[in-house]
């Protein structure tokens, strides 16, 4: 275990980040979780940084996460990615609206090496969450949740699930959207009756991250484990996706580190690569492209600390800066990344250097967490003052409706 008492996590995960650079074709290549990696992270206190001390964890900073995440994006996306979803999103809702048994039962499993799953996207509603159709009909002191959820991620691996459902009452009426907290641990004996794992995506890249289909059929889950917030059941999910604006945040990290590590890749190149008998890095259109690389990633870093630096409603980064520093940094990084390919030539194409992998893993970082798009249309709502269903207002008002 590395010595936690005289470094920083950023220092930690740059310690970590040879050893996943090491491994990380391996998980792409045969597509499976990188558990070594999880229990290094494990280890050196990187999964549950941001779980408060009086729930077991060491209460770190969204910024912490950030620059760690960084480190680690460098050498392997998907243990980056694991990293933010360990540390941001479900956990940071659950840590910030759960009732005490719910953080109790929540923080030991994510402090052990779980990465939670999200599970909100269904087959009809992707960027549009508020139109999911997955019901929980209470029943006396508990729910019966029924439907189907798509594009899950770490679906089959995870052990805790924050389900995302359309809460009904006794009498089928409907009361808006909320989560249900599920523990899914068949290895263990916990597999909850009516709650099935049914397929998985072959995914373009983070291949070792399964992303599945997910089945309930009157899935029974404990009164006690609905995350009702603040504002309860009618404007909760507003108050959920407000949470999710710090998983925004660590993906665009993640998007930009993997940026950042090829741009390391893209310059080691440009000094070692010989055409027309001279280096590559003394052309002045590579070295204009390489400037434009470092700039896109150095501002799309200070956007990145920026928004996780900030602390909005119930001390999650602010929305707007959240939207806008994840579209940019996304966006940035496939061009980065894409760029880095080029000056590799036929051999940043091949598999034989790990820019071909990065380039797939980044292009992922654009659609999942919020389409550039839609966090697009977040940003110029709010700058315009038009009532989007993408702002926090219009979640609340369609998730009631």
């Amino acid at each position: 275990m590395l010595d936690q008492g005289t470094k920083t996590y950023q220092e930690i995960a740059r310690e970590l980040a040879p050893g996943f650079a090491e491994r990380a074709g391996h998980w792409d290549e045969t597509r499976t979780y990188c558990w070594k990696n999880v229990r290094e992270l494990t280890d050196a206190g990187l999964m549950g940084m941001t779980i408060p001390p009086r729930f077991g964890g060491p209460g770190a900073s969204y910024l912490d996460v950030v620059l760690a995440v960084e480190e680690i994006a460098k050498a392997c996306a998907l243990s980056a990615r694991i990293v933010v979803e360990a540390n941001m999103g479900g956990i940071s809702a659950i840590m910030a609206y759960g009732t005490e048994e719910q953080r109790d039962f929540v923080a030991p499993l994510v402090l052990s090496g779980d990465k939670p799953a999200i599970c909100i996207t269904e087959p009809n509603a992707g960027s549009a969450a508020t139109e999911i159709q997955t019901t929980a009909r209470r029943i006396g002191g508990k729910y019966l949740i029924n439907g189907t959820k798509h594009w899950i991620t770490g679906g089959g691996v995870s052990k805790l699930y924050l389900i995302f459902a359309r809460v009904l009452d006794e009498d089928g009426a409907d009361l808006g959207i909320t989560g249900f907290l599920v523990h899914y641990d068949p290895e263990n004996g916990i597999a909850p009756k009516g709650f099935d794992v049914v397929g998985r995506e072959r995914t373009m890249g983070l291949c070792g991250m399964p992303e599945v289909e997910l089945r309930f059929a009157d899935l029974e889950v404990d009164a006690r484990f609905a995350l009702i917030t603040p504002s309860g059941i009618k404007h909760g999910f507003a108050d959920l996706m407000t949470a999710y604006n710090s998983q925004r945040v660590g993906a665009g990290t993640v998007a930009m580190g993997i940026a950042a590590g090829a741009l390391q890749h893209a310059k080691r190149y440009l000094s070692k690569r010989y055409q027309f008998g001279r280096p590559l890095q003394e052309f002045q259109g590579l070295q204009w492209m390489f400037a434009d690389m470092d700039t896109a990633v150095h501002a799309s870093r200070l956007m990145l600390h920026e928004a996780a630096g900030t602390l909005g409603s119930a001390g999650f980064p602010d929305m707007m800066m959240a939207a806008r520093a994840k579209a940019f940094a996304s966006e940035q990084a496939i061009k980065v990344v894409n760029d880095a390919l080029q000056i590799f030539g036929a051999r940043g194409y091949g598999a034989q250097e790990p820019i071909e992998r990065m380039y797939r893993d980044v292009r992922m970082f654009t659609i999942g967490g919020g389409t550039a798009q839609v966090l697009k249309t977040q940003v110029a709502g709010t700058l315009l003052g038009i009532k989007t269903p993408q702002t926090r207002d219009g979640y609340a008002k369609l998730a009631a409706s």
